[in-house]
């Protein structure tokens, strides 16, 4: 399972939203079409069905709303810090999308953590490379990439350690593979908290930010206490530190 556990991890999640700016371009609609005439424009072409009216749209025509992060430090005496960390701040919700894929793109860059997701191989990364790609960012930090595997954190190499998705470790990526609010609460975690993917383009559209931001910081948690019983069941966190950080967990939450 997990090779290794690094001083500096960091338990992401990303939530978005169809990107009219990005449907009209990929689709030539209209530029006076109504946004949520486009989104439902791009849900057909993404193969919407009655059965299934809202289909998941490729990344890259998608727009970031929110960002969220438990930021896991280890002292070298061993003590554990951790921190919750979301974009954009409650003080400062006008975040365009083009700052905050920087910030978090920069954010990684400055301390090279390892990074922790659930499905984040396939989406959260992806859709931070590629609206990076869209906004014309500049983010030589993070796009480097060391000679040797051990000369630094790797983002880009396939079963590397920098970044750990959790469904690789835990499934086949077949039927059987679980969700994240399944395997959640099957361990007895929460999971998702009156929310789920498909609201938060309702949420979104309503002006509701500070929800998508709340409902984003319930899935960092959740996927950084399954990370945290994933590195307990390897052998690289003991009983005695399972249960004192997810204590200190709790008091994040309080």
């Amino acid at each position: 399972m997990l090779k290794i556990v690094d001083e500096n991890i960091w338990a992401f999640d990303l939530e978005w939203v169809p990107d009219p700016v990005s449907g009209r371009r990929a689709y030539t609609l209209p530029e006076d079409m109504p946004d949520h005439e486009v989104i439902h424009a791009m849900w057909r072409e993404g193969g919407a069905t009655e059965a299934d009216p809202r289909p998941f749209l490729k990344t890259v025509l998608c727009r970031v709303v929110s960002f969220a992060c438990v930021m896991r430090q280890r002292a070298k005496t061993g003590e554990v810090s951790l921190i919750l960390h979301s974009l954009p701040l409650p003080d400062a919700p006008t975040l365009s999308e083009r700052d905050l894929v920087h910030r978090v793109l920069s954010g990684i860059g400055r301390t090279r953590p390892q990074l922790v997701g659930f499905n984040s191989a396939r989406a959260d990364l992806p859709i931070l490379i590629q609206r990076g790609l869209v906004h014309s960012l500049h983010e030589p930090a993070f796009g480097k990439r060391p000679n040797k595997p051990w000369e630094g954190s790797d983002y880009f190499a396939r079963g590397g350690d920098s970044h750990v998705d959790l469904p690789d470790l835990i499934s086949g990526w077949g039927k059987g593979t679980p969700s994240l609010h399944e395997i959640a609460t099957a361990c007895g975690i929460p999971g998702k908290i009156g929310a789920d993917g498909r609201s938060v383009v309702d949420l979104w559209q309503a002006g509701r930010l500070r929800e998508i931001v709340q409902y984003n910081e319930c899935d960092a948690l959740t996927t950084y206490l399954l990370w945290l019983r994933v590195a307990h069941f390897s052998g690289l966190v003991t009983s005695e530190g399972f249960a004192g950080e997810e204590r200190q967990l709790e008091g994040l939450l309080t």
